[in-house]
This record gives structure tokens, sequence and C-alpha cells, in this order.
């Protein structure tokens, strides 16, 4: 399908966590509430990826007639 992806997948697991931490220090370096509201942010948009991936988990299973027991 797409053959770039296969280079571009792992890159991307890699430099995304490494670019966080990084950014996350360089808030701690300017001030901690700046690295605070950056922690709240990743909460959150943590927090909502959790719950969009078990609504899809749930709607599969809701589809293919799966208790989930």
């Amino acid at each position: 399908m797409l053959r770039g992806m296969r280079i571009a997948k792992p890159i991307l697991l890699v430099s995304t966590p490494v670019g966080v931490v990084w950014g996350f220090y360089e808030a701690w370096r300017v001030g901690w509430w700046l690295a605070a509201l950056m922690a709240a942010m990743l909460t959150v948009l943590g927090a909502f990826s959790v719950m969009t991936v078990r609504r899809i988990l749930a709607e599969r299973r809701a589809a293919t007639g799966d208790a989930g027991d």
C-alpha cells in the first residue's frame, strides 16, 4: 500500500516520544508553570485517546455481537 511507511512509522514511533520529553524539559527550563500546563495538556490528550480507542472497540464488539467476557 504505502511503501514509504515501512521506514516512516518506526521513525515516528521513536522520534515523537523523544520530542515530547525534550519539549517537557525545555518547558521546565522556561518555568515550572509551563511544564505543568504541558503535563495537563498531555494528560487530557492521553485520556481522550484512551476514551476514543475504548469507544471504537466497544462499537466493534457490539457490531459482531461479542459480549467481551
